[in-house]
């Protein structure tokens, strides 16, 4: 088994145990608590640190790093691409097809957001020719993120932190049937957008 792939395995259960109850309740996934039938829930901040120590771990672990920030991109992207598909997996299990992309674009923003940030998508446009820009005007890993050189700085060092949330939504869109390309960008923290592109069949 890759690194990637036990990151992977590692990181899911975290998102799920930090689902919405009645979320969890519906779709019969998440962690338990032993024997029990109480969901195990999961410190928030522990969620985040474990994705502060996953962004420097893949910096460290690549050499020429900072010259070679792509490579960075490739793990922390495609780290995120196994658990979108694995939190699909787990909690679409029980739902009906989707009928459209713009069905899937919105189970991402609505259901899929929720479970992993405590909210929804503040704000999604199309093009209706494949193009979707998701916008997140307080992205929850950006709240707490701030420093010294100002909101450029601030925004420059913030990029590696979206990375594995574009693998996160090109992995949920793949394992509901849509392939895609998904780039992020943040002009100023906590504001983040997601632009899909969604590939011609």
């Amino acid at each position: 088994m890759s690194v990637l792939q036990s990151a992977s395995s590692a990181i899911t259960p975290f998102f799920s145990a930090n689902a919405p109850e009645d979320f969890v309740a519906s779709s019969g996934s998440g962690l338990l608590a032993g024997n029990s039938s109480k969901p195990l829930l999961v410190n928030e901040s522990c969620l985040e640190f474990l994705i502060m120590e996953m962004v420097d771990l893949m910096f460290r672990s690549t050499p020429d790093a900072e010259t070679d920030k792509e490579a960075v991109f490739f793990k922390l992207e495609t780290l995120g691409f196994h658990v979108g598909q694995n939190l699909v997996e787990r909690f679409t299990r029980d739902r009906q097809r989707f009928g459209d992309t713009l069905d899937v674009v919105k189970f991402v923003c609505k259901d899929l957001w929720s479970i992993i940030f405590k909210k929804q998508i503040d704000n999604l446009k199309t093009n209706h020719r494949g193009v979707y820009v998701l916008q997140d005007n307080h992205f929850r890993w950006f709240l707490r993120m701030s420093t010294e050189g100002g909101a450029t700085e601030a925004a420059r060092k913030a990029a590696p932190y979206l990375w594995f949330p574009c693998g996160l939504i090109r992995g949920a869109l793949a394992n509901l049937g849509v392939v895609s390309i998904v780039i992020a960008e943040s002009a100023s923290l906590p504001q983040c957008t997601f632009q899909i592109k969604i590939a011609k069949a």
